[in-house]
């Protein structure tokens, strides 16, 4: 089953109208996402909670690590560098950190508000090598940008 990303931002943009609320956003696009495409494995979000540190967020999926510096792993050079990271083949990333065994391959995409602070990321894994598209990416900012575009701290 591949997203129907048309069908997904339509989903999520009548669920997400006016909210505010960055986590309360992000817990419902965890959930949405998560449950589009079954090459989706892990699905979730680490938040910005201080300066060089993501702590993690609203997810779905098995139990994600707690907390990633900017320095570390795939969701750390999204968060360092603010752009996307399409990983084929986790193993072959320089620092990648394992909070799951059954990962191979990973996107993580940068969460900024309207302001154009980054709030986070968000980090899709799957247990298939080379599972996710530049259309992945590309559809999945465009959502991201959309949606956080109407967030305010909480």
């Amino acid at each position: 089953m591949q997203v129907n990303y048309a069908t997904l931002e339509q989903t999520i943009a009548a669920l997400t109208a006016g909210e505010q609320d960055e986590v309360a956003l992000m817990a419902t696009l965890a959930c949405e996402i998560h449950h589009a495409d079954q090459r989706f494995d892990w699905t979730g979000f680490y938040r910005v909670t201080e300066p060089e540190l993501l702590k993690i967020g609203p997810y779905q999926g098995g139990h994600g690590c707690l907390v990633i510096p900017f320095s570390r792993g795939v969701c750390g050079a999204c968060a360092r560098s603010g752009a996307v990271q399409l990983v084929d083949d986790v193993d072959a990333f320089p620092g990648h950190i394992a909070c799951a065994s059954s990962t191979r391959s990973e996107l993580v995409l940068p969460v900024r508000n309207a302001a154009g602070d980054l709030l986070g990321v968000l980090d899709i894994d799957s247990d298939q090598p080379a599972a996710f598209t530049a259309q992945d990416a590309t559809a999945l900012q465009a959502i991201l940008d959309k949606v956080f575009a109407q967030a305010i701290r909480s």
